[in-house]
């Protein structure tokens, strides 16, 4: 029906703002303090964009992107992930200029086709910062502590961070072999999606939705002993500065996230009330994605999380914020004079940055109270012909029902 949103898309009515909003502002505050400017990305790229940086092979590039293609006969993808997007943007304005690090965050819609469920819909809204141009160490333990700060801040408890190091391009060609030839043993007890990632993606079988319960799995080779020198000291130093900062993390040799361009750092915040989708944010470094690109070798690092999820976090603790007061002022009006005097203190009011509003369907003073009162607004502004008489309002307290009568010229002074 053309009254049925797309599967796996959601309205946000007006009654839900609010706690988007809430999120919206913690993020805002928070990337301040962190030093991380905004960055808004088109919604769709060329489909190699995401086939060169999330990498062929992962589930995200063969089984879940909104591809097309568009009258010139170009493949075009909606944004399933927006790093590659925001890599793109770095490299085509050349943010690299002027050396150093550029710290960048963006919110906005990623689409992936998949079976809509709880906290992950065709359309969803994700949270993220990506920081380019450095490869110290404390930049990842930043990063994980801006995630950790943001979900902290709004409250949340039950949290899990888990860490672990996926090697680079040294050392994990060596701990790819290790699986390959561990699972092929295994080979038939894979499920059909693992069968097809031994030989292009093995890392990826070890978080397997399917195959993760089993034995062989647990077993399986740890990535820990094919880490070469640089990245195993690079991983110990990540953990060194979580403890000073005094955050709880725990080692995952299972945590290798779903995208090819990861590398060293890995790292996920779990909520496990939310069942399969229990990861609230997740991130790692990816120092080899600006090249794969088509830029110089340039080191980077970034998380994103899901906003739904959030929201449904936030929900579960009961940490989602009472909705405000719609408007400062409710104008009643009696009669045809009444309403042009009222629709002019309307225009002064906000202009004055006084939210108020007024009634437009010509009901009687009784039915325009019960619409004040509805609206949620702090004051009801009456005006008759008494009051028109003597250029004057009666201002209803809705709260506590208290009123008095002030002159129209200083109706502004009682929201002050």
């Amino acid at each position: 029906m053309l009254t049925n949103a797309p599967r796996g898309t959601k309205d946000i009515l007006p009654a839900q703002i609010a706690g988007w909003r809430y999120v919206e502002n913690k993020i805002r505050t928070l990337c301040r303090n962190y030093g991380y400017e905004e960055i808004r990305t088109p919604v769709f790229e060329h489909t190699e964009l995401f086939q060169r940086g999330i990498g062929e092979g992962t589930d995200v590039v063969d089984k879940e992107m909104y591809t097309f293609t568009d009258r010139g006969g170009r493949s075009i993808t909606l944004r399933p992930e927006n790093t590659a997007s925001v890599v793109r943007a770095y490299l085509q304005n050349k943010l690299y200029a002027d050396g150093g690090l550029v710290k960048l965050f963006y919110t906005g819609s990623m689409f992936r086709y998949d079976r809509p469920q709880a906290g992950r819909l065709r359309e969803f809204h994700q949270f993220g910062v990506e920081a380019l141009g450095e490869q110290n160490p404390a930049l990842d333990a930043e990063i994980i502590l801006l995630a950790w700060d943001l979900l902290k801040s709004l409250g949340l408890e039950n949290l899990r961070l888990k860490i672990n190091t996926v090697g680079c391009a040294k050392c994990r060609p060596v701990y790819r072999q290790k699986l390959q030839h561990y699972f092929s043993d295994n080979f038939d007890d894979l499920c059909e999606d693992c069968k097809h990632r031994l030989n292009k993606n093995p890392m990826r079988i070890l978080d397997c939705k399917v195959d993760g319960d089993k034995e062989f799995i647990e077993d399986a080779p740890k990535i820990e002993t094919c880490l070469c020198d640089e990245c195993r000291e690079h991983f110990a130093r990540v953990q060194k500065l979580l403890k000073a900062a005094g955050v709880e993390f725990e080692l995952d040799a299972r945590l290798v996230r779903g995208l090819d361009y990861y590398t060293k750092t890995a790292f996920e915040i779990q909520y496990a009330e939310l069942g399969a989708q229990s990861a609230l944010a997740g991130g790692g470094r990816y120092d080899g994605l600006v090249e794969e690109i088509g830029g110089a070798p340039t080191p980077g690092i970034g998380f994103a999380v899901g906003i739904e999820r959030i929201l449904i976090a936030l929900e579960k603790q009961n940490l989602l914020p009472a909705a405000e007061n719609k408007f400062d002022a409710f104008i009643v009006t009696a009669g045809s004079d009444a309403e042009i005097t009222g629709f002019d203190l309307l225009t002064k009011l906000r202009r004055e940055n006084i939210s108020a509003t007024m009634d437009f369907a010509k009901r009687s003073v009784k039915a325009q109270m019960k619409q004040a009162a509805k609206s949620g607004a702090r004051f009801a502004l009456i005006l008759g012909e008494e009051e028109l008489a003597s250029a004057s309002v009666t201002v209803k307290n809705l709260e506590t029902s208290a009123q008095e009568k002030i002159p129209l010229e200083k109706v502004a002074q009682i929201f002050a």
